[in-house]
């Protein structure tokens, strides 16, 4: 079976013998880790992957976090902004300054090695930032938090940090929500991958490549289906303007060609690369009705610990440093959910095992005929 393929590469992966066991829910009358309600209506069924799943309940995270505050309240202190992310920032733009530098003569290899293990790496760190700083967890006021998203914002050379915010913030509110949260694929791109395919290696092959370039569809998306939810305004113009300033200094500094190390890192990092996994660990539907995974594996140093994605749903106002202080002071609420063992490994399972696809997603709304 394509699915027993897609574990045995998992588990090769993770160097094991055998595919890992993941954890399962808490129970038959629960749901999400303890919070009363029902899954999907067609969660746990067979079903031909041709569409998306659909659920008439609401997403778990709001009720998950009205239980958790009544059984440890103390959680409410964990609330409020990290004073080191704008040193971890500046660190990180200073490292792609200099690497643009120091590979500016390398060979072709070395070059692209380098680009790939540290640019990418980086890069998608300042992406993650960027989220942190999204939900104002950089500093208490919301101003400095734009700016430091947009010193951030600066190696990846494609002003985006303040259109990011509001289309994330729908995508916290109304999760999985048709027509909103423009965080899950368009049936379009499910179209183009799963269901035009011609067999299993051609659905293989489909999907590794719309993972190879998924970067331009988390890009696009949100800009071409909802145009209108971000206005041009004055941060957004400062945005664009502190960006192509700091592309056109490393230009007037090391030529044309400087450009091409961070837009490589860019590019790689939304692309097949280890901490992107997080973009189908975080919800695509791997096990049975669950639509949120958390990660607690080491890539989460590099990561802002955006693997603690249930945690940081239930509290999107607990800053990257102490969300996995949620998760110990509430092990009730978080052991027992289903887990992302392996970010590198959910991108080989995506790509081989031939029940997912774009449309293991949940929405919420009325399905199309």
């Amino acid at each position: 079976r394509a699915a027993d393929r897609a574990d045995a590469a998992l588990a090769a992966c993770r160097g094991e013998a055998t595919p890992p066991q993941r954890a399962r829910p808490m129970g038959a009358t629960k749901s999400e880790g303890g919070v009363a309600g029902k899954p999907p209506a067609n969660a746990g069924e067979p079903r031909e992957v041709r569409d998306f799943i659909y659920s008439d309940v609401a997403e778990p995270h709001a009720a998950r976090r009205q239980e958790i505050l009544k059984a440890h309240p103390e959680i409410k202190d964990l609330m409020g902004p990290e004073w080191r992310t704008k040193y971890m920032v500046a660190g990180t733009v200073a490292l792609q300054v200099f690497m643009t530098w120091l590979t500016l003569e390398w060979s072709w290899t070395a070059f692209l090695l380098a680009v790939y293990v540290v640019g990418a790496t980086a890069n998608h760190s300042l992406f993650l930032a960027i989220h942190e700083l999204s939900h104002n967890l950089g500093s208490k006021s919301t101003a400095v938090n734009k700016l430091i998203s947009m010193v951030a914002n600066c190696p990846i050379c494609i002003g985006y940090c303040i259109t990011f915010k509001p289309y994330h913030m729908e995508h916290h509110r109304y999760q999985g929500t048709d027509e909103i949260d423009t965080d899950i694929p368009t049936f379009l791109e499910g179209k183009l991958v799963t269901l035009t395919s011609m067999g299993y290696v051609d659905h293989c092959i489909r999907k590794a490549l719309f993972m190879f370039v998924q970067i331009f569809a988390y890009a696009l998306r949100p800009c071409l289906t909802k145009p209108d939810l971000v206005p041009f305004g004055g941060w957004l113009a400062l945005n664009w303007v502190v960006v192509l300033t700091f592309d056109a200094l490393l230009v007037m500094w090391l030529g044309p060609s400087a450009l091409l190390y961070p837009l490589l890192s860019t590019f790689f990092a939304g692309s097949i690369h280890p901490t992107a996994g997080h973009f189908l660990a975080e919800h695509y539907v791997v096990d049975g009705n669950t639509e949120t995974y958390s990660y607690y594996g080491p890539l989460n140093r590099l990561a802002y610990n955006v693997g603690y994605h249930n945690e940081h749903h239930d509290f999107p106002n607990i800053a990257w440093s102490s969300l996995p202080k949620v998760r110990q002071i509430a092990p009730e609420f978080y052991n027992d959910l289903p887990q992302c063992p392996s970010w590198p490994g959910i991108i080989i399972k995506y790509i081989f095992d031939d029940n997912l696809s774009p449309f293991s997603r949940v929405k919420r709304g009325k399905k199309k005929d």
